[in-house]
């Protein structure tokens, strides 16, 4: 495992903190770290850090996958850690009840939304392009292969634009509108 935490670290900062599986979690459910000092400045990250011990399969073409899961936001005025904890928490068992793996473009409805109030309703699975091309997967000390997979809050409307429209088109709006997607607070895309 030090060869995960080093990779995490060596991107999202120093692992400060760790919430430990809850109890009665079902089998698979994965620790969540919190990172800090990373190369991207105000930035708070948040990763798994167990999640790649459960073998996930494909939805698409029934292939082992091993994963992490990565949340990344600004600081959350009141909130000295966030939704992401949380969130990957619940996700991450989610991910082991079912033992699919979520793939790059899928949208995964939340079950209230990411903060009380607010209409990040979603979460999209992205790879982590705010990082360099080698922080999207790392091996293992014993040949596992993990990819990192970052959990991007979406409005109703995002995704409901990843749906119809595909993700390609929907990461080229990513890429032409360049929103903030480390903002909670962020406006909706104009799609």
């Amino acid at each position: 495992m030090a060869v995960l935490i080093d990779h995490l670290e060596s991107r999202l900062g120093r692992l400060v903190g760790a919430w430990s599986v809850r109890d009665g979690a079902p089998e698979g459910a994965a620790e969540v770290g919190y990172f800090t000092g990373g190369v991207l400045d105000g930035v708070q990250s948040y990763a798994t850090t167990t999640l790649h011990r459960t073998q996930l399969v494909s939805p698409t073409t029934g292939d082992p996958q091993h994963l992490e899961l990565l949340g990344c936001t600004h600081p959350v005025a009141g909130d000295e850690y966030g939704p992401f904890p949380g969130v990957l928490e619940w996700a991450a068992e989610r991910l082991a009840t079912s033992g699919t793996a979520v793939l790059r473009g899928d949208v995964v409805p939340l079950p209230m939304p990411l903060r009380p109030g607010g209409t990040l309703t979603h979460l999209y699975a992205a790879m982590p392009v705010y990082f360099d091309d080698d922080f999207f997967s790392v091996d293992l000390e014993n040949g596992t292969h993990v990819s990192v997979v970052w959990l991007v809050p979406l409005h109703g409307v995002e995704a409901d634009y990843v749906t119809k429209k595909g993700w390609p088109a929907f990461e080229e709006e990513l890429t032409k509108q360049d929103p903030d997607l480390f903002d909670l607070d962020r406006p909706p895309m104009s799609l």
